[in-house]
């Protein structure tokens, strides 16, 4: 998660100040294109209500601050906003090319965003996504910027590694620099899809952490202006929230060629194990109340891609029994369990980092942060190959290890079944009525 300080009432009083300020640049009571269906402005048009200027530096740096010190960053923030950032009279947002990023107050998970720019001769800009860079923007004609990729064009994400799919845009969509270009950017986990000008320039590509690359993108945070070398223009700023079950089908689209279902929304069909303890409900499994031991599927699997929905009640506690063999606890007779369990619930706040979700259960620790708001469905998919387990949640890689090397385990408790090469796949249900849905497996050659 972003762990950047927002203090609530700085941040109110310092947007109050923004507007004042901006009031004092001339802004008029210029009016912004209305929003499509389902977007809601980001900027009104007239000034800079709902922004703040924000110098960009690592969250953790943020989250150091003293609270004396923070209410200075941000005054020095909101002078730097007064000094190169105003409102046009025609309802534009115009940076001279200098100055602090202005930042949305709000902060954003999963969206869908609209923006309109136009860059003067030898400008560089960039839309940063969750307060990381970014979506860039730059002369494709300025040979000073060759030598960076400004060729290329627009759009792709220039903080990723060298090589890196969505680096570079996948084609040059620019307008001459002076005249409008348009951003429509859809950011769902850490996967960001760019189209500039109608033409997709970056296709699902992950956003690399810019600011600690061993970890993934942060599940929220901020919408930030960057410009520097030159003027910028910004106006018809819309954002739509993504609600979860449109990210699901987003995530997922259509199951490419080998994945079967192996649930079939109606009964156990086709399982085995704890029958007796689960139930099939409006098209999910669910582990009945208090009950609980492991259902597994009646065709044992070696590697496999597993794709699958699940919906944790508050507190809710189940796992994914990994090539289980049939008989004894899948954490330990199992080549592992990854928990599936609502980490956040305060009665978990003092596991071992190898008991949250995601994680292969007392073996390696999954990343935290990504679940939807309990009740919410989720969406994951499980890659198991050799010894190596990788764990995608709602577009988030949360975990990609090999447990084959790993001999440290939590309560030094052994895990004799890890290294086992293929077994049954199942829930591992610990009384709570966990639902799961939508289950499919590819088999993957050795």
């Amino acid at each position: 998660m972003r762990c950047m300080a927002r203090d609530t009432a700085v941040r109110g009083l310092l947007g109050g100040m923004a507007g004042l300020l901006m009031s004092l640049h001339g802004a008029t009571a210029a009016e912004t294109a209305a929003p499509p269906a389902g977007f809601t402005p980001l900027f009104n048009g007239r000034d800079l209500s709902g922004w703040h200027g924000e110098t960009t530096m690592a969250p953790t740096k943020w989250a150091a601050m003293a609270p004396e010190e923070l209410a200075r960053q941000r005054a020095a923030d909101q002078e730097s906003v007064a000094a190169h950032w105003r409102v046009d009279p025609a309802g534009e947002i115009v940076n001279d090319g200098k100055g602090v990023y202005l930042t949305t107050d709000e902060t954003y998970g999963d969206a869908e965003i609209l923006i309109d720019w136009r860059i003067a001769p030898g400008a560089d800009s960039a839309v940063y996504l969750r307060g990381t860079p970014q979506v860039q923007i730059w002369d494709f004609a300025d040979p000073t910027k060759e030598a960076a990729g400004g060729a290329k064009g627009s759009g792709g994400l220039w903080n990723n590694s060298p090589g890196a799919a969505g680096k570079d845009p996948l084609v040059r969509a620019d307008k001459p620099v002076g005249e409008w270009n348009r951003f429509r950017i859809v950011q769902i986990g850490d996967k960001t899809t760019v189209h500039l000008n109608d033409q997709l320039v970056v296709d699902a590509a992950t956003m690399e952490n810019y600011w600690d690359r061993k970890r993934p993108l942060a599940a929220t945070g901020p919408l930030q202006l960057q410009t520097h070398g030159g003027e910028t223009r910004w106006r018809n700023l819309f954002v739509r929230p993504i609600p979860p079950d449109e990210a699901n089908k987003r995530l997922r689209g259509t199951d490419p060629e080998g994945f079967v279902p192996v649930f079939n929304g109606r009964d156990l069909e086709g399982w085995a194990g704890a029958v007796d303890n689960y139930q099939v409900e409006d098209g999910a499994i669910v582990c009945k109340p208090g009950k609980g031991g492991t259902l597994h599927t009646k065709d044992r699997f070696g590697d496999f891609v597993v794709r699958f929905e699940f919906q944790l009640p508050p507190g809710g506690n189940n796992g994914l029994a990994i090539r289980y063999p049939g008989t004894g606890d899948a954490a330990y007779a199992g080549m592992c369990e990854l928990q599936v369990l609502d980490s956040e619930h305060p009665k978990y706040s003092k596991l071992d980092a190898r008991q949250y979700h995601g994680s292969a259960y007392g073996i390696a620790a999954a990343q935290r942060g990504y679940l939807r708001p309990t009740g919410a469905w989720n969406y994951e998919q499980v890659t198991v190959r050799g010894s190596t387990i990788k764990v995608e949640l709602n577009g988030v890689t949360i975990l990609d290890v090999d447990i084959g090397p790993i001999d440290t385990f939590m309560a030094n408790s052994p895990h004799p079944g890890k290294d086992l090469k293929e077994g049954f796949f199942g829930f591992a249900g610990h009384g709570d009525p966990v639902r799961f849905r939508n289950v499919a497996i590819r088999r993957l050659a050795p």
